[in-house]
C-alpha cells in the first residue's frame, strides 16, 4: 500500500449532507483510493491534518468511488479541519 497520505485522501466531499456531519457529528467525508482500508484512511487523515480519529466508515458509491467519513476525537474539530480544507 502507499506510504503518502496524500495519495490515499483524493479530495474533500462538499454536499449539504456531508457539512452537516461536521457540525453534527464531528465527521469529515472524504473521496478516497479505492484499494485503501480503514487502517490505511484513519493513518492518512491522522497524519494530514494532525487529528486523532475515532471511526472510519466507507462506502463505495454506484459511479466507482470510495467516500469514507471519518469521526474525529471530541477534543478536535472537524469544522477547523474543514475551514482549513477551505469547505466552510
Amino acid at each position: 500500500m502507499m506510504r503518502d497520505p496524500n495519495l490515499i485522501i483524493l479530495e474533500p466531499v462538499i454536499t449539504e449532507a456531508s457539512l452537516e456531519a461536521v457540525d453534527s457529528d464531528n465527521k469529515l467525508t472524504f473521496y478516497v483510493e479505492r484499494r485503501a482500508n480503514k487502517n490505511v484512511i484513519r493513518w492518512a487523515v491522522e497524519t494530514l491534518y494532525e487529528v486523532v480519529v475515532i471511526k472510519v466508515n466507507t462506502l463505495i458509491m454506484p459511479d466507482g468511488r470510495k467516500k469514507a467519513l471519518v469521526r474525529l476525537a471530541p477534543e478536535y474539530s472537524a469544522a477547523e479541519v474543514a475551514t482549513q480544507l477551505g469547505i466552510f
